[in-house]
């Protein structure tokens, strides 16, 4: 008896741990779209519900059916990157926000289709051979380059049509930066743990205190509702949109194979995946972005992240993981839970979420550096870096007048410069040494 007690709490507590690093995962990017796409508090609400549902049910899914390893379907960056160029673009081209939301639907059901026919016909091992350490690290670096424009116009209060700082949420806004950041590289145990949750907390006490931030609520708010289908409405299918699925479905493959070698290494002490492992993983995620798109969210990728939460806290067991997800996904189901958790100010969830950036900055270069840095490598990197953080910087109604098919891929810098890197890379061999 006194084993099946202490297991049950042991389990308890390890799936309050996994419930807890789900949920600080899953909680600022919506925040993130919700200020980028100008939605109201009710339309954050609703997409922060869809947002924990598709991040339960598709974690769930990867975990029993696809690879099968307990790793976290946490929101894209590179979803958030393209949702953010296109939410840029879309306005210059006279497009609602809520049209280009219907497109980024559509956007994410092609992808969902590409990566399910890459796992279904055993394909999606066969483009890995692509993804060198340089490609890779490029990815990652230009990924945190494109996003902490974004990441630091919210911390700052900038908003698409209001260009001056908010000098008191800005202040807000970088002692949460700190502070996270300050617990998770010198904090101990818990503090370490849940440095992003701890770092959010803090940050809105903060901000309630100094700025008197009343957040808007809705009263009429029901107790009990399932999250809403297609919330945006019906997705917009446009063919210019099926060029960028493409590559963004080759590109999310590298996130599988990441995550899978990561956390493997954590759990069994070496670094594996198999093909299969990657063929299912591709199927299921070609799955989940199905579900995230009918759910109006924003579309789930495994994250590499599950395996410095699985050194951090020593737990490997899968049962736990599946059970915190199942968790998740029952939230999702009552608004009011949902609601006060979107209460969290714009400024400081972007400051949370671009600590975090900092560890993915530092993991490109980490990748880039694993090889000699020869005048191929730093050729290949120049080139893709200049043309990629160039079009970053690029007003977007530069764009205006081309076609839908070149705008969507010419105005995301991130996309240009790993496409660049990728044909340099296979293009240009590495001389043989004799």
């Amino acid at each position: 008896m006194k084993t099946e007690t202490g297991s049950f709490i042991g389990t308890s507590l390890e799936t309050t741990q996994w419930f807890v690093f789900l949920l600080a995962s899953s909680v600022a990017l919506p925040i993130v779209i919700g200020s980028i796409f100008e939605l109201n508090f009710t339309e954050i609400a609703g997409l922060m519900q869809r947002t924990f549902f598709a991040v339960g049910i598709t974690s769930f899914l990867q975990g029993v059916f696809g690879h099968r390893l307990p790793i976290l379907e946490g929101p894209a960056g590179l979803w958030i990157s393209i949702f953010a160029v296109m939410a840029y673009s879309g306005v210059e081209s006279g497009k609602s926000y809520i049209e280009t939301l219907q497109t980024l639907e559509a956007a994410m059901l092609w992808t969902g289709g590409f990566l399910l026919l890459f796992g279904t016909f055993r394909l999606a091992h066969r483009v890995l051979f692509v993804f060198t350490p340089l490609v890779t690290g490029a990815f990652l670096f230009l990924l945190t380059v494109q996003l902490s424009g974004t990441f630091l116009q919210g911390m700052l209060g900038i908003q698409q049509q209001v260009e001056a700082i908010h000098s008191t949420e800005a202040a807000v806004a970088f002692f949460t930066f700190f502070l996270v950041l300050g617990l998770s590289l010198f904090g101990k145990g818990a503090l370490k743990s849940y440095a992003v949750l701890l770092g959010i907390v803090v940050g809105w006490l903060t901000y309630v205190v100094t700025i008197n931030g009343e957040s808007e609520r809705d009263a009429d708010v029901a107790v009990f509702q399932p999250p809403e289908w297609l919330a945006w409405g019906p997705p917009n299918f446009e063919w210019s949109v099926i060029p960028l699925a493409f590559i963004t479905a080759v590109i999310l493959l590298s996130n599988i194979v990441a995550s899978v070698v990561a956390v493997s290494q954590s759990i069994h002490g070496k670094p594996s995946y198999t093909y299969s492992q990657v063929n299912r993983g591709s199927s299921f995620l070609g799955v989940t972005h199905g579900i995230t798109a009918m759910f109006s969210a924003i579309a789930n990728v495994p994250l590499a992240s599950s395996s410095g939460f699985i050194d951090l806290t020593g737990q490997k067991k899968k049962r736990p993981f599946l059970y915190a997800s199942l968790l998740l996904v029952i939230i999702a189901f009552f608004p009011p839970l949902v609601a006060f958790i979107s209460g969290i100010p714009a400024p400081v969830a972007n400051a949370a979420l671009l600590a975090t950036f900092v560890q993915l900055m530092g993991l490109g270069l980490s990748n880039i550096a694993s090889q000699e840095l020869d005048q191929r490598r730093l050729t290949i990197l120049g080139v893709s870096f200049l043309l990629g953080i160039g079009l970053m910087f690029l007003p977007a109604e530069v764009f205006q007048g081309m076609p839908g098919l070149v705008r969507n891929l010419a105005s995301n810098g991130l996309l240009v410069g790993t496409m660049f890197v990728i044909l340099l890379e296979q293009l240009w061999k590495e001389p043989k040494h004799s």
